[in-house]
C-alpha cells in the first residue's frame, strides 16, 4: 500500500529520495516524510499530503544546506492503516530515544498487544501508527539484551503478526540500513559502492539495472562500501543473493505527451496486448504457446473444474474468463473474491486447478489464497503483470501478461492484457479437450491477432465522441451500467472506473436483473450505460432498453459498426468495431474506460491517484 525508498551510497540522497518518492506516489499519497542521516545525526521532514507538499516543507525549511546533505536516507509516502493522514502518523517513525528511524509497508495485527508490554516498560507513543509500536519494540529488545541492532530486527520480526516490508537506521551508525520483508514487495538496486531500496525498482531504474527482490522471511544488513549481507529472519542463515537484470524502458514510466498516466495507459492497449500475444499467438502455424499449460499439459486435460480468484479488476477479468473457459473448452469454472475465499474453508483437494489474477503480483488476499490452495495441494496457476512478484513465485505455473509498469492507480491496460492472457488459455484448453471445431478455432485465432489493429481503429474514432457525452453527464450523481452474457463483467468494470476517479456513485448489473430492483432508480436524472452488441442477446438487450426509455432514462449504447436498431433508440452512441463475441470484452470495456477518465476529469479530480486507493493491495 505504501512507497518505500531508501539510499546508502557515495551520492546525495535528498535528489533520489524526493524523485524516488514521486515515482512511488502511485502507491499511496495521504502523507509522505525523508529522514536524511549523517555522522552523529539526522534530519527529519514530514507532512500530510502529496510529495510535492513535502518538497514544499522542506524547501521553505532549509535549501540544500548542511541540514539535508546526508548520502544515507530513507523515504516514505503512505496510504493510511493505523492512524488518521497527519504529519504526526507520516513516516519515518522515531524511537523513544530518538536514536532509531524506520519506515514501514503492511500491517502489523498484533501491534496492540505488543503496545500495551511497552507502556507498561514507559514508552510512550506520538502517533496512532503500528509502526511506531514495531520500532519502539526493536528499541526495547536491543535496549535489554544489549545487542546489535541486526540481531533486534530478527528476534523483533519473529515477535510479529502481519506482514511487512522495513527498512531501520540507527543515526549512531549512518552508514548502515538494515531491510527486511514479510508479504510487502521490496526491491534493493546495487551498483559499486552505493545500494537504492523501493518497493519497486522504478524509482532506482535510472541509477542501476541490478536488481535483487527479497523474498519473504528475507532481512539485508546494508553497509557503505560493503558487500549485501543476506540473512533469514527465522534462523539468521546467510543467503547468496540472486541479482536480476531490469529491463524496464524509461519511457515506459513518463507521461510523455499526456497529462495523466492513465490517458496514456488507455492508448497503450494496443501495444499492451500485441505485447502479450507475441511469442504465444503463432500466426504461422495456428498455435498457442504457453509453456506454463504445456509443461503441465495432464493437469490442465484432466481438470474437473477450474477455480479464477482475483479482486477488484483482476477478479472482473476472471468472470470474463469464467464464460470463456466454460464456453470454449467446457469446464465448469468458479470465480471468488481472494477476500472471501480464503475465509470460508472452500472444498479444496489435489484434483483442484486455482488460477490466481493480480496486476501487482504482491495483492494480500490473492497471495494469502494461494498459499492456501497450495497448502491443500492444488495446482495453482498464475496471471500476473510484475516478474519477479511473490505471486510469481510462489504458484506452480503461470504467465505474465507484458502489460508493463502500470502506474494510474485505476487499472486499465493491465486488465486487457488478463483478459487476453485468459482468451488464450480457453482457446489452448479447448484445443487439447477437442471442444471446439478447427473452423471456429482458426476464425477466433485470426480474430485475436487483429484485435490491436481494431483497437487503434476504435481510439481514433472514440476521442471525441466520448469528451462530448462526458460534457453531457459530468455532473450527474449516478449511473447505472448493463450488460449481458460476456460484457456483464465489462459493465462491472465499467461502474468500478467511474466511481473509482470520478466518486460518482455507479453500479453494474446483467441487464435482465434491471427489473428485479434497480429499474426503481431509473428516472431522467439517472444515466444508463449500456453494452449492447450485435453479437449475443442483441434482442433481449433492445427490450432491456426499452424498459428504460418508458421510464426517460438516458442510455449510453456500447454498439458494433453498422448498428441501426439500437442507435436509433438510444441517446448517445458510442461504435466499436465487429468483432465475435468471445473478444469482445476487450473492445467494449475501452469506451467505458476513456468515459470514466473524461467524466473525472472534468470534475477536476487527480484522475491518477484517486483518493483513499492505492495501486498495490499488500494488506488484507
Amino acid at each position: 500500500m505504501c512507497g518505500i525508498i531508501g539510499y546508502l551510497g557515495y551520492r546525495e540522497a535528498y535528489p533520489i529520495l524526493i524523485n524516488g518518492l514521486k515515482k512511488l506516489e502511485y502507491r499511496g499519497y495521504d502523507s509522505s516524510g525523508i529522514a536524511i542521516f549523517y555522522k552523529n545525526g539526522y534530519s527529519l521532514y514530514k507532512t500530510k499530503g502529496k510529495v510535492d507538499e513535502l518538497e514544499k516543507k522542506i524547501s521553505s525549511i532549509s535549501s540544500y544546506n548542511r541540514k539535508i546533505i546526508g548520502t544515507t536516507g530513507i523515504g516514505h509516502t503512505r496510504w493510511a492503516t493505523h492512524g488518521v493522514p497527519n504529519d504526526l502518523n507520516a513516516h519515518p517513525h522515531v524511537s523513544n530515544s530518538n536514536e532509531l528511524i524506520m519506515i514501514h509497508n503492511g500491517i502489523i495485527e498484533n501491534y496492540h498487544a505488543i503496545k500495551i508490554i511497552l507502556l507498561e516498560n514507559g514508552f510512550t507513543f506520538k502517533s496512532k501508527t503500528d509502526t511506531e509500536v514495531l520500532v519502539n519494540l526493536i528499541e526495547y529488545i536491543k535496549k535489554e539484551n544489549k545487542i546489535s541492532l541486526e540481531e533486534a530486527v530478527r528476534i523483533s520480526l519473529n515477535e510479529i503478526i502481519g506482514a511487512y516490508s522495513i527498512a531501520i537506521v540507527d543515526k549512531s551508525h549512518p552508514e548502515t540500513i538494515i531491510i527486511a520483508k514479510l508479504g510487502s514487495p521490496l526491491a534493493l538496486g546495487i551498483n559499486e559502492k552505493e545500494f537504492f531500496i523501493a518497493s519497486d525498482p522504478i524509482p532506482f531504474i535510472n541509477y542501476t539495472k541490478n536488481a535483487i527482490y527479497l523474498k519473504d522471511g528475507e532481512m539485508a544488513i546494508l553497509r557503505k562500501n560493503k558487500e549485501l549481507d543476506l540473512r533469514k529472519i527465522r534462523d539468521n542463515h546467510k543467503l547468496s543473493p540472486i541479482i536480476n537484470k531490469l529491463k524496464i524502458n524509461l519511457k515506459e514510466i513518463e507521461k510523455g505527451k499526456y497529462r495523466y498516466f492513465m490517458l496514456k495507459e488507455i492508448y497503450e492497449q494496443s501495444k499492451t496486448i500485441s505485447d502479450t500475444l507475441r511469442g504465444r499467438l503463432i500466426i504461422s502455424n495456428k498455435i498457442i504457446c504457453i509453456d506454463g499449460i504445456e509443461l503441465n499439459k495432464e493437469i490442465f486435460i484432466n481438470a474437473k473444474c477450474i477455480t479464477i480468484v482475483g479482486c477488484g479488476s483482476s477478479w472482473h477479468a476472471g468472470l470474463v474468463g469464467e464464460y470463456l473457459l466454460e464456453q470454449l473448452a467446457r469446464i465448469p469454472v468458479e470465480v471468488e473474491y481472494a477476500s472471501e475465499f480464503r475465509y470460508r474453508n472452500p472444498i479444496i483437494d489435489k484434483n483442484n486447478l486455482i488460477i490466481v489474477i493480480s496486476q501487482s503480483g504482491e495483492t494480500a488476499d490473492t497471495l494469502a489464497a494461494l498459499k492456501l490452495a497450495k497448502k491443500k495441494e492444488a495446482f495453482v496457476f498464475g496471471i500476473c503483470n510484475v516478474v519477479g512478484s511473490s505471486i510469481a513465485r510462489n504458484v506452480d505455473a503461470g504467465i505474465y501478461t507484458h502489460a508493463g509498469p502500470e502506474i494510474s492507480v485505476a487499472s486499465t491496460k493491465s486488465f486487457t492484457a488478463q483478459i487476453t492472457v485468459l482468451i488464450l488459455l480457453a482457446l489452448k484448453l479447448a484445443k487439447y479437450r477437442s471442444t471446439i471445431n478447427e473452423e471456429r478455432y482458426k476464425f477466433l485465432f485470426q480474430e485475436l491477432g487483429n484485435v490491436p489493429n481494431k483497437i487503434n481503429d476504435l481510439l481514433k474514432i472514440d476521442r471525441h465522441i466520448v469528451k462530448n457525452i462526458s460534457k453531457v453527464f459530468y455532473k450527474f450523481n449516478n449511473f447505472l451500467y448493463l450488460g449481458r452474457g460476456i460484457n456483464f463483467p465489462i459493465a462491472l468494470e465499467g461502474a468500478l472506473k467511474l466511481k473509482e476517479i470520478s466518486y460518482i456513485h455507479s453500479e453494474g448489473y446483467p441487464a435482465a436483473e434491471m427489473k428485479h430492483g434497480p429499474i426503481a432508480l431509473v428516472d431522467e436524472n439517472m444515466p444508463v450505460v449500456i453494452i449492447a452488441t450485435k453479437r449475443g442477446y442483441y434482442e433481449k438487450i433492445i427490450g432491456n432498453i426499452q424498459e428504460i426509455k418508458a421510464r426517460k432514462g438516458k442510455i449510453i449504447a456500447i454498439v458494433n459498426e453498422g448498428d441501426v436498431q439500437v442507435s436509433m433508440m438510444a441517446d448517445y452512441v458510442i461504435k466499436i468495431p465487429e468483432i465475435s463475441e468471445e473478444l469482445s470484452p476487450l473492445l467494449t470495456v475501452i469506451p467505458l474506460q476513456l468515459l470514466a477518465y473524461q467524466i473525472a476529469y472534468m470534475k477536476g479530480k487527480n484522475v491518477d491517484q484517486p483518493r483513499n486507493l492505492a495501486k498495490s493491495v499488500t494488506v488484507e
